[in-house]
């Protein structure tokens, strides 16, 4: 019987590709979104994978959500925590309100989807919950503070989550993306992306969604409290050279 899988934010960029690259491993999966229809409609119309519209930012919303997604397709045993969102600027020009919607979608966002599936992970013996983090949450980011913030967050929970969950057979892992293609990166600047991000990447460029789904996938395994770093598309293109 094949497992099912939940990916917030699944309808568009990374989260998109995660989406894609479970259904082809075999899973049931489920594609949360928070606004935008157009795109979900036509996400499951290419995909056939059902997309349902919740914020993570809101708890009751993600636990109800996460019971209709129980009701269509049975118990999520795989929790992909991919929803993000930026709200940039510099520290000292920062509003609050730009500062809470980003560590409440990107942070609280991991806590108020966890939590509700995490009781029945226990019960039943078997989860995994992969987190997407991202670089920036470890080495910082000027005019990200908001976002540096939660995405070290996220590391934080995935490390004290995967020492309580290994006793119960729950596993908790994030992946640490570089700059990869999706429509937020592509909204920055062209000239900073061109002449201040492109350059210091080794490969030349961009990474891509399908390369960081490429991880996820591999993480629906027995690893545990790891993470992964794909600092500029390098880690998975160097582990897809020595697999082919």
């Amino acid at each position: 019987m094949s497992r099912t899988a939940l990916v917030t934010g699944g309808t568009r960029g990374i989260g998109a590709a995660i989406s894609m690259a479970l259904k082809d491993a075999g899973y049931n999966v489920a594609a949360n979104y928070a606004s935008n229809d157009e795109a979900a409609t036509k996400f499951t119309s290419d995909t056939g994978i059902a997309a349902y519209k919740w914020s993570v930012a809101d708890y009751d919303g993600c636990a109800q959500g996460i019971a209709s997604v129980e009701a269509d397709l049975g118990p999520i045993e795989v929790l992909v925590n991919n929803a993000g969102i930026t709200r940039d600027a510099m520290f000292h020009r920062m509003t609050r309100e730009q500062w809470q919607a980003v560590i409440d979608t990107n942070l609280g966002g991991v806590f108020n989807m966890t939590h509700p599936i995490w009781p029945g992970m226990r019960a039943r013996k078997f989860g995994r919950v992969i987190n997407i983090s991202s670089i920036n949450g470890q080495k910082g980011q000027a005019g990200q503070s908001n976002y540096s913030a939660a995405k070290a967050g996220d590391l934080g929970i995935t490390k004290a989550l995967a020492q309580e969950g290994a006793r119960v057979g729950i596993t908790v892992n994030a992946i640490c993306p570089g700059y990869i293609g999706t429509e937020m990166v592509l909204a920055i600047d062209e000239k900073v992306l061109n002449e201040r991000i492109i350059p210091q990447i080794p490969v030349g460029r961009l990474g891509e969604p399908a390369e960081i789904a490429r991880c996820v996938d591999r993480k629906s395994t027995r690893l545990n409290s790891s993470h992964v770093v794909i600092s500029y598309a390098v880690f998975c293109l160097k582990k897809k050279n020595q697999q082919t």
